[in-house]
């Protein structure tokens, strides 16, 4: 036998005598050596790319997995399998069949009405000869992999590729991009967040639900531990993590012939048949946001009728001041008194009459607080709040965690006593303090995956928002929520993330993207962020940024600020505010109540992209800083500073587009080049 020998001779390693000889060289001939590089590299980089688009197929991979993917191979979709024997790497999807030689390695069964089976290829199958399968919205396969003989604690995930298919829905990030192919993610748990606390984490509303530009849709079981990751203009992924082979991955794929075809029969479906407006009353309210005083009672009290006068000063006496939680908390005392003896009993609405009144709840409870020690002393602790399990022979503890800088226990929204108490504590506090609408905030996030412990069954994922939701529904449609997993039908504002006060997309540019992210998933009800952005309590100090963030805004359901017109600008932003809001009176809200007909009916969103109308226009996939409202009105507004014009892409070839301040009009599906925008104008087109 002959083993490795554990050493070898060494010796002195020959002088590289060519190195001399091209010292020796004189310039001209290094230069020609150096020029003959240059061109050797410039022909094969040429060859290379005329291989790529000449040679290979024109196709584009959807899903990539561990033994596989699916790729689009001239107009159809394939299953491609890494093992394949040569020539028949692709496959239709009717010709996939179970491998004889690992019948039990991966088996996809339906979770619906389909299935779908798949093997790596460690042989030759027989491979039956049935044509392709056309692409039509019948075509749904659900993949469903059964547990191996032997379970394996790691990461399963499928992979999509974001470099040739624009990707819409999922999940919002910090700052917000159109299509989703431009986000940046670790991979993390499919868990709604709260972007201020957490700006690596995912938005307040999201559904396990993607669409791509081809017309798939691929849209993963509710009951799934999911984790997403997102590579920029690479892939995202679909993961389950290690030690939940009991739950495996399980997604639907869904074939449309384009884009809008797709969100219309699968991702307007999203929230069921049954739909229901919010209060629509709100909609033509410009909602003031209170920043005063709010050391006491007395001192929230004159705050508020202060800014009730400067707003009828400046002639903007309707609308809606929102107190925000801590001013709530102060005016009635955080229950601490007995009923009949609170502190916001005194409180009259008349005294910011016209105006009404919101009021702001969290589903948090401070430790310090008198409402969680009185918990504590009526042995309520462990049912009115979430609690870590028991240990053996011992008793449950509130798990606690951090809000808005305080240690806190939040609310057991999977105890019905805990949640009739709640409720009936909201219902209450609106009573007395004659509050139209309440806002309640805090309803986003997992707080046991946040710790990394693990959540009880009923609590998987976004249950806890889910649950929520569908409790503070039945308050009425005068309800605010901060985040939204699976609850579009409800009739519920959303509010939506707060915002930088800056041009990037972590501020104004994010906003449009935020808007169609919403609308796409069924929120077309939603308050957005501050006319200026809010976040970290920005205050506005650049009055080109708060009017092209006021133009947006105008056209959005409803109209919030944070930072008053007079505060931040001169007369003439003053004067402007007034334009806006009236326009959006007579002109926005009546629209918006009649799109949102059609999302009764139909399912559809009320703010639409420019491919709703141009499902098949490559140009139409990554426009995120236009919007439709239906399919009769098209806004464009500029989100460059310093930007007195833009380009406009109008939709919908064969269409007729007129400008409202002009009367001008344009063929759909063309791109008017540089058009005129001043800084108080904001192109809006009628079809």
């Amino acid at each position: 036998s002959r083993t490795m020998p554990l050493s070898r001779p060494t010796g002195q390693i020959p002088e590289a005598t060519w190195t001399l000889g091209i010292r020796e060289m004189t310039e001209p001939w290094k230069g020609a050596l150096g020029c003959l590089g240059v061109a050797v590299f410039f022909a094969m980089t040429i060859g290379i790319i005329s291989w790529q688009a000449l040679e290979q197929s024109p196709e584009e991979w959807v899903l990539r997995g561990g033994a596989g993917g699916m790729v689009w191979v001239e107009g159809t979709l394939k299953t491609f399998q890494s093992h394949a024997p040569h020539g028949q790497g692709h496959l239709s999807l009717d010709q996939v069949a179970p491998s004889p030689i690992q019948p039990a390695l991966e088996h996809f069964q339906g979770w619906g009405s389909h299935s779908f089976s798949g093997h790596p290829w460690s042989g030759t199958p027989h491979l039956p000869k049935t044509p392709c399968m056309p692409c039509t919205f019948d075509s749904c396969h659900d993949f469903f992999p059964l547990p191996t003989l032997t379970p394996l604690a790691i990461f399963k995930q499928d992979c999509f590729s974001m470099a040739n298919v624009s990707w819409y829905g999922g999940v919002s990030t910090h700052a917000p991009r159109w299509p989703l192919n431009g986000a940046e993610s670790q991979a993390q748990p499919f868990v709604s967040g709260d972007l201020g606390r957490n700006p690596g984490g995912f938005g307040p509303v999201l559904d396990r639900y993607f669409l791509g530009s081809t017309g798939v849709t691929v849209t993963v079981a509710p009951d799934v531990p999911l984790f997403l990751s997102l590579e920029s203009n690479q892939h995202f992924c679909l993961g389950t993590p290690a030690g939940t082979a009991a739950v495996p991955l399980r997604y639907r794929l869904c074939l449309s012939p384009d884009l809008a075809a797709a969100q219309q029969h699968v991702g307007s479906q999203l929230g069921g048949p049954a739909r229901a407006r919010p209060d629509t009353a709100l909609l033509g309210a410009p909602v003031w946001r209170y920043h005063g005083p709010e050391g006491s009672a007395s001192k929230i009290k004159r705050g508020l009728r202060s800014l009730a006068r400067r707003l009828k000063r400046h002639g903007l006496q309707e609308g809606v001041l929102a107190l925000g939680e801590r001013g709530t908390a102060v005016l009635t005392a955080m229950d601490d008194t007995p009923r009949g003896q609170e502190a916001g009993g005194a409180w009259a609405p008349s005294l910011v009459a016209p105006l009404q009144l919101s009021i702001t709840l969290s589903p948090y409870a401070p430790v310090a607080s008198p409402l969680f020690l009185r918990s504590l002393q009526d042995s309520r602790a462990t049912s009115s709040w979430l609690s870590l399990p028991p240990r053996p022979g011992g008793c449950s503890v509130p798990l606690l965690t951090m809000w808005k800088g305080q240690l806190c226990a939040r609310l057991n929204v999977t105890s019905e006593e805990a949640l009739s108490w709640y409720l009936a504590r909201a219902r209450r506090l609106q009573q007395e303090l004659g509050a139209t609408y309440v806002v309640f905030e805090g309803a986003e996030g997992n707080t046991f995956l946040e710790q990394a412990l693990p959540p009880p069954a009923e609590l998987q994922g976004d249950q806890y928002t889910q649950v929520l939701a569908a409790a503070l529904a039945t308050l009425g449609n005068a309800t605010i929520i901060s985040a939204g997993a699976r609850s579009s039908h409800l009739p519920l504002f959303i509010q939506m993330s707060p915002l930088r006060s800056d041009w990037s997309h972590a501020g104004l540019k994010g906003l449009i993207p935020s808007v169609l992210h919403y609308s796409l998933l069924g929120y077309n009800f939603f308050i957005p962020d501050a006319v200026g952005g809010s976040l970290a309590g920005d205050t506005p100090g650049d009055p080109e940024l708060y009017v092209r963030w006021l133009q947006i805004v105008t056209f959005l359901p409803v109209m919030a600020f944070s930072t008053p017109p007079w505060i931040c600008c001169d007369t003439w932003v003053l004067n402007l505010t007034r334009q806006c809001i009236q326009r959006h009176r007579d002109f926005v809200v009546p629209l918006l109540i009649k799109s949102s007909e059609e999302w009764l009916r139909l399912g559809h969103p009320i703010f639409r992209p420019a491919w709703w109308l141009s499902p098949t226009d490559p140009t139409a996939f990554t426009i995120e800083d236009e919007f439709l409202i239906g399919d009769e009105v098209l806004v464009a507004p500029v989100t460059e500073r310093g930007h007195t014009w833009r380009d406009i892409y109008l939709p919908g070839a064969g269409h007729l587009w007129m400008d409202t301040s002009t009367a001008r009009l344009f063929d759909g599906g063309t791109i008017l080049r540089n058009y005129s925008a001043g800084l108080t104008e904001v192109p809006v087109f009628v079809k």
